[in-house]
């Protein structure tokens, strides 16, 4: 985990661009609910009335509504209003004020408008059976829905002395008590239907003014949506960049690291590991770092958010809201706690996928050869099938997640609408505000629900990101001196001062006390039985390993003292295994020396034996070479390997059994021109035909790793047995003696 956040990190200028849109888009998500419910409560339920200030009063309702405040009261009341002929219109146009008044003068509006419609049983209880207020339940007082309006009965009481201030205030704490177990919000739109009453006792058009707010509300909502939906591509746009840049900082590091890795580190780490790693792997981190950017950081933000506005709300459903977290988690852990081991299992079998494919495909036409089709396809489908049986499992695990957590949200929906509805049939909460109330519990569930699937998804990314690490980190056994020598003569002598080497983790050495001098002008050979440590005495010289016993010195210098750019100057290596590149003939040429001109790759490829058939192609040195060289034949390959090592112009050449392809003739035709051009160059050649290396200045013969011979082919013919084999087995008696 703490790998993919340092990833994340390093673009910490767009993370944090990011995280602004990401509130900006939680801001917008969070406010459309309220919105909607301010359309149910205000825009319908109101008829588009926000505030208990009403937008006109009659002169005759100003006056009464005064009666039952306070001094203080009537004060601020007094300077929201200014007299226009029989009306008396609101002043007070800033929000802010008016919400400040909503507060300040709330209990006086609401004792106001419930004097205005007192039915018999609460003015008995209001009075507590006082016969001094008993005139005002006399018939013909009540209205069509059996309430009362005694306001101008009190007023006038209060005019006549039967009441006084002390009594009318104890009314109305009375009437407060009653109203406390309401919501704020309950209490709001009580006042909110006194201000349109009046209103329309003033003659103003209520439809226009509910029109005209919803009109207004649904435009708000318009712009949010577009605002989050401008931060939301923002969102992506910028997650996804920086997810695209950590796949190609992950790929760039993998591949460069591989790149200097020594024969010993790709012999730990195989082939297909490795490419599952730069592919599958950071493809893995990459998808779960926009994913951490995009989802798991608004989750929190979105989750905390949703709290506060439920808060707002004034539902009082926390419990709910409890039940339901403590149920989706323990769902959730369960899922994760059985799917989480089979993720770590999955990364394993991809590689084990992409190691019997690269080998089947690799080895197809062998495969063909012997018949083995059908083997290989039971291979390569017991290692699909163990792929296949774990991502299975783990999306059939998965799939009852959504299920699940649907069925939990719905239940959760069906219980908050029957707790919801007992509490607006008590009167204490408000339709709009139920439906916010829903929708910000879904907001909160689905927050919860993001960082749970996320710590699914998470672990294996983190192996991913593990895996990856450790190839980053893995150092190349091989490296340059951190002071390197620099050589003074560039001769080409190679000198093997009593060298042993051993494979890493080997118990036995494969190579053991190498003692030789391979010098300019003269052609050092190589020969031995299959496995004898041919291959891996030339590869030390270029280093893709190094000695673990003795030094070889090129010119005089040990090159574990050079720099590895300087010794592979010097060198001209054809591999057993001729490997060519896609591109054309040229560039493949100029593989070793970018600046050869046309007339050099012409002469190597003259040298190498491979102008004939380059010749008789229609784009000649422009022809394509396909991936690998599969459009070329095996010897011409090899020709055109040898050819790339002659274009370079080095001081050493190394042929590590490069002419088993090439029939006699044109292997004769190869040495006697490359004899004629290298001069002045160390040549070594390693060989199994005696006839390439029968005329050699010096041939080294190796046995179980030691040299158990060394001369010309007439002086080993006579001294050493085991090149008398090999020659016996290749030559007949005449060559032999000729």
């Amino acid at each position: 985990m703490s790998r993919i956040f340092k990833n994340l990190l390093k673009y910490w200028k767009a993370d944090l661009i990011i995280l602004v849109f990401l509130f900006v888009q939680a801001w917008c998500d969070l406010s459309l609910p309220q919105y909607t419910s301010d359309i149910i409560d205000v825009g319908i339920h109101n008829q588009g009335v926000e505030h208990i200030l009403p937008e006109a009063m009659t002169a005759e309702e100003y006056e009464l509504a005064r009666v039952f405040m306070t001094e203080e009261e009537a004060a601020l009341f007094e300077e929201s209003y200014r007299a226009e002929g029989e009306l008396y219109k609101c002043t007070v146009e800033k929000e802010s004020e008016l919400n400040r008044l909503d507060e300040k003068l709330s209990d006086a509006i609401l004792f106001n408008y419930q004097m205005m419609s007192v039915d018999k049983e609460t003015l008995l209880q209001m009075t507590s059976g006082d016969q001094a207020v008993q005139g005002m339940t006399q018939p013909g007082m009540e209205t069509a829905e059996g309430y009362v309006d005694i306001r101008p009965m009190l007023a006038s009481m209060l005019e006549s002395g039967q009441l006084t201030k002390e009594e009318l205030s104890g009314m109305r704490v009375s009437m407060q008590s009653m109203t406390e177990a309401m919501g704020s919000s309950m209490v709001q739109s009580m006042g909110v239907a006194y201000a349109v009453k009046c209103n329309t006792q003033a003659g103003l058009n209520m439809e226009k003014i509910q029109t005209d707010y919803l009109w207004m509300e649904g435009l708000k909502m318009l712009g949010i949506a577009l605002i989050m939906g401008v931060a939301t591509v923002a969102v992506g746009f910028f997650a996804s960049k920086v997810g695209a840049g950590i796949g190609r900082d992950l790929r760039g590091k993998v591949f460069r690291n591989v790149v200097g890795f020594s024969n010993a580190e790709m012999d730990r780490f195989s082939t297909a590991s490795l490419i599952t790693r730069c592919t599958n792997d950071v493809q893995q981190v990459q998808m779960v770092s926009v994913m951490l950017l995009r989802m798991v950081a608004y989750a929190p933000i979105m989750g905390i958010g949703g709290v506060l506005k439920v808060i707002q709300t004034g539902a009082n459903m926390w419990y709910i809201i409890a039940l339901a977290l403590l149920v989706i988690l323990g769902f959730v852990g369960v899922l994760v706690a059985v799917a989480k081991p089979k993720f770590q299992l999955m990364q394993k079998l991809v590689d084990r996928v992409n190691l019997v494919s690269r080998e089947i495909l690799t080895g197809l036409s062998v495969i063909r050869a012997f018949g083995r089709e059908k083997k290989e396809e039971e291979r390569f489908d017991d290692a699909n099938k163990a792929l296949t049986k774990t991502m299975l499992f783990t999306n059939r695990v998965m799939t009852f997640m959504m299920p699940g957590m649907m069925l939990i949200m719905n239940i959760l929906t069906i219980v908050i609408v029957w707790v919801s509805a007992h509490r607006i049939d008590q009167g204490v909460l408000q339709v709009g505000a139920m439906t916010a109330f829903i929708t910000y519990v879904m907001q909160i569930v689905m927050s919860f629900l993001i960082l749970t699937m996320m710590s699914i998804m998470l672990p294996r990314a983190a192996v991913a990101a593990d895996r990856i690490e450790e190839v980053i980190r893995t150092t190349s056994s091989i490296h340059d001196p951190q002071k390197p020598e620099v050589l003074m003569e560039h001769k080409g002598v190679v000198e093997f001062d009593h060298v042993n080497f051993r494979y890493p983790g080997a118990d036995a050495d494969v190579l053991s006390d190498i003692d030789f001098t391979a010098k300019p002008g003269e052609v050092t050979a190589i020969i031995g039985s299959t496995g004898c440590g041919k291959s891996t005495l030339v590869n030390l010289i270029p280093r893709l390993y190094d000695v673990t016993g003795g030094e070889i010195r090129l010119d005089g210098v040990d090159i574990r003292k050079l720099s590895m750019k300087e010794l592979r100057e010097e060198l001209g290596f054809v591999p057993q295994k001729a490997v060519l590149f896609s591109g054309t003939i040229a560039s493949n040429l100029r593989f070793g020396n970018r600046h050869a001109t046309d007339e050099e790759i012409a002469e190597a490829a003259q040298i190498a034996q491979a102008t004939e058939f380059i010749e008789e192609k229609k784009d000649r040195y422009d022809s394509h070479i396909a991936q690998g060289g599969t459009n070329v034949s095996g010897g011409q390959k090899q020709r055109l390997s040898i050819a790339r090592a002659i274009a370079k112009k080095p001081k050493v050449f190394i042929f590590d059994d490069s002419f088993s392809a090439l029939d006699l003739k044109t292997d004769a035709a190869l040495r006697r021109e490359l004899a004629k051009k290298v001069k002045d160059s160390t040549v070594l050649i390693v060989a199994q035909r005696i006839s390439t290396i029968m005329n050699a200045d010096q041939i080294l013969v190796l046995d179980e790793g030691r040299i158990v011979g060394k001369g010309t082919h007439k002086e080993l013919l006579s001294s050493c047995e085991v090149y008398r084999q090999i020659a016996k087995s290749q030559l007949s008696e005449k060559e032999m003696e000729a």
